[in-house]
């Protein structure tokens, strides 16, 4: 079985672009969300955003997908260094390959400002942590392949990622 991670700051587009690949795969598959196999509070003590619960999670599910058949499994969610990488690497059984999504900072202020237009303190969150994140990828030097998700219809979008993919798992041994 193969893993895609969809990496990105928030409001790029991570869960909308693999909704879509959903869409497109013909191929037994699964999607995951990382926001919502991390979500646990109170979170551990030096670990606010529950990294560890989330690769035992993944783990977890990947090897329940696959023994329910599937072949590839969509990972959408935020990876913040290189050494991150290669945990979620190991938690997936090794054969991943990572995309990381972008946007123009406009179209990422706009897409948040839909989401959280009730929500004037999750909005200015989400703001500040768009602008922190874009910095902290930028600098991670994680390997893959970059793919904008500013002007492109999602469709587009998520049929590029798949061919990434597909590139990817014919270089697998």
């Amino acid at each position: 079985m193969h893993a895609v991670f969809l990496n990105g700051t928030v409001g790029v587009g991570k869960t909308t672009v693999a909704d879509a690949m959903s869409d497109l795969e013909a191929r037994p598959h699964a999607v995951v969300d990382l926001d919502e196999i991390r979500r646990f509070r109170p979170a551990a003590a030096g670990d606010p955003f529950n990294l560890g619960l989330q690769l035992a999670n993944v783990a977890a599910l990947v090897a329940n997908f696959g023994a329910a058949g599937a072949q590839l499994v969509v990972v959408a969610g935020v990876i913040e260094s290189r050494e991150d990488a290669e945990r979620f690497r190991r938690a997936v059984g090794g054969a991943a390959t990572f995309v990381r999504l972008t946007a123009d900072a406009t179209v990422i202020e706009r897409r948040l400002r839909a989401r959280h237009g009730d929500d004037p303190d999750g909005l200015a969150w989400h703001l500040a942590r768009a602008r922190e994140l874009t910095a902290i990828l930028d600098s991670a030097g994680i390997e893959g392949e970059v793919v904008d998700t500013s002007a492109d219809d999602v469709e587009v979008v998520a049929a590029r990622v798949l061919r990434t993919v597909a590139v990817a798992e014919g270089a697998q041994p």
